[in-house]
């Protein structure tokens, strides 16, 4: 019996979108077997956080270490603060070829970096109706000082205005509906 030919999955979308919360469920609830790629940072652990299952928390040592070495499927510096976030080839690679599907979470600059690598990998962009319920949402959050939430609406104006380059697209209106979306598009594109 031959084993299933693994595939990349890319899923973006601005912060507040809920991708996130959407993905945790589709992981729960959705019929085709999924590998979550774990990426690599550098900033600190919010409590709660475990390194191995939310992110790898690494020095900026080891970072730039692993990325000096060729180790990153891609990586950047993101939202200006000196923080790192990256996609660990070690993650990735073994995983795909042991035919798993294998679920990157990311943003829009890392999406453009993998494809150059993984032209056929399988890409999906969350996203809120609008930018003001973008906003809405990270305000509601409370988590943020005004200044980030603004920084962050700005990135994700600039996010939706790349939405096109991925072959699927999503509205998160309804947490259930969006779920379920995400899950048509994973068992209807084998």
């Amino acid at each position: 019996m031959s084993q299933s030919p693994g595939r990349l999955v890319i899923v973006s979308g601005p912060s507040g979108a809920g991708k996130t919360s959407v993905l945790k469920r589709v992981f729960e609830t959705c019929t085709r077997p999924l590998v979550h790629s774990v990426s690599a940072t550098t900033r600190s652990p919010r409590p709660g956080e475990v390194s191995g299952r939310d992110y790898w928390f690494l020095s900026r040592e080891e970072f730039a270490a692993k990325r000096e070495a060729g180790e990153f499927l891609e990586c950047c510096e993101v939202y200006g603060r000196g923080d790192w976030y990256g996609t660990l080839l070690s993650e990735v690679t073994p995983r795909i070829a042991a035919g798993k599907w294998v679920v990157l979470e990311i943003d829009v600059q890392g999406t453009l970096k993998v494809l150059d690598r993984f032209p056929e990998a399988l890409t999906i962009f969350i996203q809120p109706e609008s930018v003001a319920e973008l906003e809405r949402r990270l305000t509601a959050r409370g988590t943020e000082k005004p200044d980030v939430v603004a920084r962050r609406v700005d990135v994700g104006r600039e996010e939706m205005r790349q939405a096109d380059r991925y072959q699927h697209r999503v509205i998160n209106r309804e947490f259930d509906r969006a779920v379920r979306d995400v899950c048509d598009i994973l068992e209807r594109d084998a």
